[in-house]
């Protein structure tokens, strides 16, 4: 197949223009203006749209096994390719918890059948019980790209120093879910004015910040890859900024949530507004705008996280925490940070692509002959109404929202394996 006439946005290069590029079983072969045609080759005129990398999104939950009424491998694969996601690493907690070779073998062999890319993380611990660290080595011999308990904070210093010395030396990044329980009454709700107006007392900033600031040094000493998973606090964004300028290997992730929203969500969304960690209050969504701005936090992420219907009708305290983010992830990219001019297109798509690809040694992130045949292709001026999903799910507080950058083809390893028309 070859893509004619289409504006190829290359973020590892930073070279951006109006190119050919031509794909041959499933990976790129050549780039260059005004390509010839080859005898039989299928051409995709891609005239005013834009051509990137296929996203990667380091943080999804799938729920295969265990949980397959609220997504599949299938389903989740199916919302990445809508999404332009064209890779995806899936945490470990599954029911079984992806803490043996035999459950991390069993979940890459079915998601080889999928059209995307879908790599798998492997707990920290055995049962995310935070005290006895798994063979992490074995499991990275069966396939793990990293290692998380996302969802529960590692609480034991020492457990967490030791896990990220033996992932250093593994070259593995270790991603962290930072809530130190002891403070938070009230999961998914911020403490402040909306908590107070809605009778809850919630959980406060200062659950994420002890937690970081105890990692951001054990970083700092161990030499590890460190991942903030979706940084919610502007003193947190502070900490990590503080450690990179430390010499500490330490990355964040924002999600599309937390820097488009604040928890007055909650005041009209309700539980679709809910999460872990919560929205937070308006300066901490400017602060972590600023972050992705100097470069502090370098990866967007969705932490796709699916419910049922039923669960997400729940009371608020009640309720689980978590929204699907995969099909909007882009769209909220461009509408709320590139539109408001936070980031150039490139910088947003650095941190969608070639960032995280590099962070967990994906092959993806780069168009480049040689490189995997991913691409997202898109028009960053079209407007879109999130009016449907294809995951399993639906709990999103975006739906009915109209966002720009609409999607018009996703491919991965050379496929078309998403179109709008």
């Amino acid at each position: 197949m070859i893509l004619k006439n289409g504006f190829v946005i290359d973020p590892k290069s930073r070279q951006a223009g109006i190119c050919d590029i031509r794909e041959e079983e499933g990976v790129i072969r050549e780039t260059g203006p005004a390509l010839k045609i080859k005898e039989g080759e299928k051409v995709l005129d891609l005239t005013g749209l834009t051509v990137a990398p296929g996203l990667v999104d380091t943080h999804v939950h799938f729920r295969d096994p265990g949980q397959t009424e609220k997504e599949t491998l299938h389903t989740g694969s199916l919302a990445a390719a809508r999404g332009g996601v064209t890779s995806v690493i899936c945490m470990a907690n599954t029911v079984p918890v992806v803490d043996c070779a035999e459950t991390l073998r069993d979940i890459l062999t079915r998601a080889a059948g999928e059209k995307i890319r879908i790599y798998q993380t492997a707990s920290v611990t055995q049962g995310l019980q935070g005290t006895r660290i798994n063979d992490l080595a074995a499991l990275k011999a069966a396939g793990a790209c990293g290692f998380t308990d996302d969802g529960i904070p590692l609480m034991d210093a020492g457990v967490c120093f030791e896990a990220m010395k033996q992932a250093a030396q593994l070259g593995l990044p270790i991603s962290l879910h930072e809530e130190d329980k002891s403070f938070i009454t009230e999961n998914g709700i911020h403490q402040g004015p909306v908590a107070e107006t809605l009778g809850i007392t919630g959980s406060p900033a200062v659950a994420e910040e002890v937690l970081v600031a105890r990692d951001c040094m054990l970083a700092l000493h161990t030499g590890a890859q460190v991942v903030i998973q979706h940084i919610s606090s502007g003193n947190s964004v502070a900490l990590v900024r503080m450690a990179k300028e430390l010499g500490a290997h330490i990355h964040a992730e924002a999600t599309p949530h937390h820097f488009t929203l604040t928890d007055e969500a909650l005041l009209t969304c309700g539980t679709m507004a809910k999460m872990n960690p919560p929205l937070r209050r308006e300066e901490d969504r400017r602060a972590i705008l600023r972050g992705l701005a100097d470069g502090t936090i370098d990866l967007i992420a969705t932490d796709h996280a699916p419910h049922t219907r039923e669960q997400k009708a729940l009371p608020l305290t009640q309720a689980p925490s978590g929204i699907i983010g995969l099909e909007t992830s882009l769209g909220l990219g461009i509408t709320s940070l590139v539109r408001p001019g936070h980031l150039t297109i490139m910088e947003l798509l650095e941190k969608m692509t070639v960032n995280p690809a590099a962070l967990y040694h994906l092959p993806g992130g780069v168009i480049a002959p040689g490189a995997p045949a991913d691409f997202v292709i898109f028009d960053p001026e079209e407007a879109w109404t999130v009016d449907h999903f294809v995951s399993k799910s639906a709990n999103s507080p975006f739906l009915g929202k109209t966002l720009y950058g609409k999607i018009h083809y996703t491919v991965c390893g050379g496929e078309i394996v998403y179109s709008c028309i």
